[in-house]
């Protein structure tokens, strides 16, 4: 398919979506945040007076909703690209894996974490399996880090793709933590290859 054909596809489904509209209308970033309000529904991520990391967090809505929803929090967002100020949430533009970013992530806290959120994802090539594997990698990247990061009984939640790397993310995930889930939130288009990986609870 062509680059501009699918380019007209998205916007049609994005002026048809109801998730897209809500956002518009409720003053968050992206539709993205109904995922992570559903998943933390689901499992309980967020817990007063949590330490947070928000990777890949542009534009913003998960850090948007994690302030919001946490009372006493202290959120970390980092990303490629700048943001616009979210409240109180402190914002480094750069990659996550170098390591003078790194640094600067555990100098801000000065110990370890609660939660590590991911909702990165490559710019998609048209190639799915291609940018599942790409995704992939960048989610095993991310539970290393979370490994690193976390407290003893932190969670992490991240992005995933299905496709053949799938079940090499969910092998870590299983050396890593005690407790791992997938999920696909009921705001998560159909037609997607998405899944988030919920793990808690370092070995």
């Amino acid at each position: 398919m062509k680059k501009n054909k699918i380019s007209k596809n998205w916007i049609k489904k994005q002026h048809s979506d109801i998730y897209v509209r809500k956002s518009k209308i409720e003053g968050y970033r992206s539709r993205a945040v109904y995922k992570l309000e559903e998943i933390n529904n689901k499992f309980k991520i967020f817990k007063n007076g949590a330490s947070l990391i928000d990777l890949g967090a542009a534009p913003g809505s998960w850090s948007q909703l994690a302030e919001k929803k946490i009372q006493n929090s202290k959120i970390l967002s980092i990303d490629l690209k700048e943001i616009v100020k979210i409240g109180k949430v402190e914002h480094i533009v750069g990659d996550f894996k170098d390591d003078k970013n790194k640094k600067k992530i555990k100098d801000y806290f000065g110990k370890k974490v609660d939660i590590v959120l991911s909702d990165m994802a490559v710019n998609t090539t048209g190639n799915k399996s291609l940018d599942s594997i790409h995704t992939c990698e960048l989610a095993i990247e991310a539970m290393n880090f979370s490994k690193e990061i976390l407290k003893n009984n932190g969670k992490f939640v991240s992005k995933i793709f299905m496709g053949s790397s799938f079940n090499e993310v969910l092998i870590l995930g299983r050396k890593i933590f005690k407790k791992i889930n997938v999920y696909k939130p009921p705001s998560s288009r159909k037609d997607s290859k998405e899944n988030f990986i919920i793990c808690q609870i370092l070995r």
